[in-house]
């Protein structure tokens, strides 16, 4: 009798345990949700089981993610890469970019996207990061759980509820089955920082709204024998802030829609769990490590009271077979086929072929692949891709649900400077969209160094090899005159004044992601007015020079550089060719006019052409979190002949330049017809958002120029001199582009040393000779 009473209660304690079932429910909060993944690593090391989780905003981001099958490690990981930054703010790595698309790099810090109706109407965007990575970055990650658990989230591998808020009847929706990856965008979507999403034919936004830790879905859904619960939420300020400062009100609209959450909840039969999250935003994703450690240190510190509650336990090798099981439930995703919604029937042809679809069944491989071919195209502001599943044929179909993007865009940008070469920029750009991708831009840039128009029209061809034609005008103009330095020693005044045309016709097709293949010609024309010995009094005339030619070369381009001025990471090369035929003509002022030679000058009109070959790469070969080491080598092979004298002959050539300020100064011995440059760059960073950069270069000429008699050019013999720069200097980079001050050195015959200022962004459009 006393054996079978024992055998009952020990068959009675097992069935208990057994039974015993724990829910773990993550609350939002932005950023420091990422606190969570600490709470999932202790309670793995621990082998406390999760039986169920339910989750809110960040919290359902990373419940969704354990649920589909991913170990606390894998979710660390992947919180820690540089993909996940890119996700959230919005930003696409390189090898998604298609250069092919890309416009040329200009100064604008600030877009404006309207949309001009027939009536002339516009309408200004409601959203402020672009969801386009980040759409694809989940349909990626939870694509292939949902459809292993067919579209049942209690067939995941740990049954989990996601809640998003109902948009227009503004109550909370519990999630339950559908599309994983839907239900996840949907409990992401604050107002004003991501679109709002359709999740079972519903509109919603971030779950926060209305139900941020929520407890009662999980004990009404799951009825959980203890729960373990985790907030990084709070609406309560200790001390009401002396000084409602910028930052607070940048961060105002997340927080304002994270509700206050109620610790009682849980009940008894549970632990709650709150991080020591202070003085983290709820907007910064960076510090990912610290906030990791603190879910991970508060959930240590409960861990005797969870395992005196919960006293069963899940091996390793249990977990790790479990896991292994799930991911085996179905073959690898694939789909039928490719359905387009939320554009004409025109554009959807337009998508269709750069889709470009040839096989019968598409992998993710496949659909990734035509996804970034068709979000690079500025003509689409929204790409959302779905998986549908097909109850009739146990299959899946591919869905994008495109928007058009706004059809008119204003670029703004500004240069200012402690050199007095500021300038400002704008840039209008127009988009149509039909079969073909019809795009109309034009730039301008103001200022009193530097003026320039631009005016382009564009229209790429989805074929199967996809192309673009492109006309493009341009005019600039540069005044060296008034170009006075700061800081700068035995500086001779510069008396130059340029200006140039060039209007031609491009085409261009992809290579690879990141490069392309452009082959234009046309007309260019360059006027050059000048001091041919850099001196000037009342009454002198300046030379002049002008240059009418026709023009046809090629470009190959690659480029990954993440930064479009002081990168760190990443490379660009250029291989381009050109060939030149025109006329030059001369015009002498009289600056020489007390010479006994002055009488033979006269104007003159030659007949010239050439070739000109240039490679340039550069390129970050070591780049880590603290410092990246990176080189630039370029070089030039030309046979381009002598102008009529030495100082046309020198401005006319190609130049080198090495440093921010190049462009803006003249350099008689960084110019040569042939030459061989390299450069060596030190980026120390001390965050992500402030360099240290030290930069050396030397500049070597095939053959030099030379002056001989007044105005001759001749050569001073092979490798008979060279040149070097160099450059010290801090960088921030701002959300108004980059601040920088830099002591920076030029071996010419200028001795330029100087110390500059300056915000913004150095960029140029192009010359005609470049």
């Amino acid at each position: 009798m006393k054996f079978r009473l024992l055998f009952f209660l020990l068959f009675f304690c097992v069935n208990i345990t057994e039974a015993q079932n724990v829910g773990l429910v993550f609350s939002g909060g932005g950023a420091k949700g990422l606190a969570h993944i600490g709470v999932l690593k202790a309670l793995e090391e621990n082998n406390i089981p999760v039986d169920f989780i339910t989750g809110t905003s960040m919290g359902g981001v990373v419940g969704s993610l354990y649920a589909a099958g991913y170990s606390p490690s894998e979710i660390e990981y992947l919180a820690l890469s540089t993909d996940f930054q890119n996700w959230i703010n919005g930003r696409f790595e390189s090898s998604y970019k298609h250069y092919f698309k890309k416009k040329p790099d200009n100064p604008s810090v600030v877009s404006i996207k309207l949309q001009i109706d027939t009536g002339l109407h516009a309408k200004f965007g409601s959203s402020i990061i672009s969801d386009i990575p980040l759409n694809f970055a989940l349909f990626e990650l939870l694509s292939q759980a949902s459809a292993n658990a067919k579209n049942n989230f209690d067939s995941l591998f740990v049954p989990f509820r996601c809640v998003v808020s109902d948009v227009l009847s503004e109550k909370t929706i519990v999630v339950n089955e559908g599309s994983l990856v839907e239900a996840v965008r949907g409990t992401l979507a604050v107002p004003f920082i991501y679109r709002p999403v359709k999740v079972n034919d519903k509109y919603v936004f971030d779950g926060g709204l209305y139900n941020n830790f929520p407890v009662d879905v999980m004990k009404k859904d799951f009825k959980p024998d203890f729960i373990i619960g985790t907030n990084v939420s709070s609406k309560i300020f200790n001390e009401y802030p002396k000084d409602i400062d910028e930052k607070l009100i940048d961060h105002f609209l997340l927080y304002m829609f994270l509700s206050k959450t109620d610790s009682t909840t849980i009940g008894k039969n549970g632990v709650y769990i709150q991080p020591d999250i202070t003085g983290y935003t709820s907007s910064n994703f960076s510090p990912v490590k610290e906030l990791i450690k603190r879910g991970y240190d508060a959930t240590m510190a409960e861990m005797p009271a969870i395992k005196m509650a919960v006293e069963r336990r899940v091996t390793p090798a249990e977990l790790k077979a479990s896991r292994e099981a799930f991911h085996k439930k179905r073959d690898p995703l694939q789909f039928n086929s490719i359905k387009i919604t939320g554009i004409n029937s025109q554009q959807k042809k337009y998508i269709r072929k750069l889709f470009g679809q040839s096989k019968k069944r598409l992998d993710l491989h496949d659909v990734r692949e035509g996804y970034y071919r068709v979000v690079a195209d500025d003509n689409f502001g929204t790409v959302y891709p779905k998986m549908v599943y097909q109850q009739e044929t146990d299959s899946y179909n591919f869905e994008m649900q495109a928007r058009p993007e706004r059809n008119f865009k204003v670029d703004l940008g500004a240069f200012i400077s402690t050199r007095p070469i500021s300038n400002t920029y704008v840039g209008l750009q127009y988009n149509y969209l039909r079969r073909k991708s019809y795009t109309i831009g034009t730039n301008f840039y103001f200022g009193r160094f530097y003026e320039s128009a631009q005016a382009t029209t564009r229209i790429d061809f989805p074929t199967a090899l996809p192309f673009y034609i492109e006309g493009e005008f341009t005019y600039n103009h540069w005044n060296y005159l008034n170009s006075s330095k700061i800081f700068i020693s035995n500086v001779n005044p510069i008396y130059i004044e340029q200006s140039d045309r060039k209007a031609v016709l491009k085409t261009g097709i992809p290579l690879s992601h990141n490069g392309k293949l452009e082959i234009q010609s046309g007309y260019i024309n360059f006027e050059d007015n000048y001091s041919p010995n850099n001196t000037f009094t009342t009454g002198d005339i300046l030379d002049h020079t002008s240059f009418d030619a026709f023009t046809a070369g090629f470009s190959l381009e690659r480029n990954t550089l993440n930064r479009k001025q002081y990168a760190s990471r990443g490379l660009n090369f250029v291989l381009n060719g050109s060939f030149y035929s025109g006329s030059e003509h001369y015009n002498p002022g009289n600056t020489f006019r007390d010479e006994p030679e002055f009488d033979n000058l006269g104007p003159e009109k030659h007949h010239r052409e050439w070739f000109r070959l240039k490679i340039s790469n550069e390129q970050y070969v070591f780049s880590k979190e603290i410092y990246s080491l990176g080189y630039l080598f370029e070089t030039v092979v030309s046979n381009k002949p002598h102008f009529s004298n030495y100082k046309s002959t020198v401005l006319s050539a190609p130049a080198f330049f090495p440093l921010q300020d190049s462009k803006s100064l003249y350099l008689e011995r960084f110019r040569a017809n042939s030459y061989t440059a390299l450069g060596i760059k030190n980026v120390f960073s001390f965050n992500k958002n402030l360099d240290l950069r030290l930069e050396a270069y030397i500049f070597q000429p095939i053959e030099p120029f030379g002056k001989k008699n007044l105005q001759s050019t001749t050569y001073k013999g092979i490798f008979a001199e060279r040149s070097f720069a160099m450059t010290a200097g801090i960088v921030y980079h701002s959300p108004v582009g980059p601040v920088s001050l830099s002591f920076n050195h030029y071996d010419d015959d200028q001795k330029r040393y100087g110390v500059m200022f300056h915000i913004g962004y150095a960029l140029y459009n192009k010359r005609c000779l470049e």
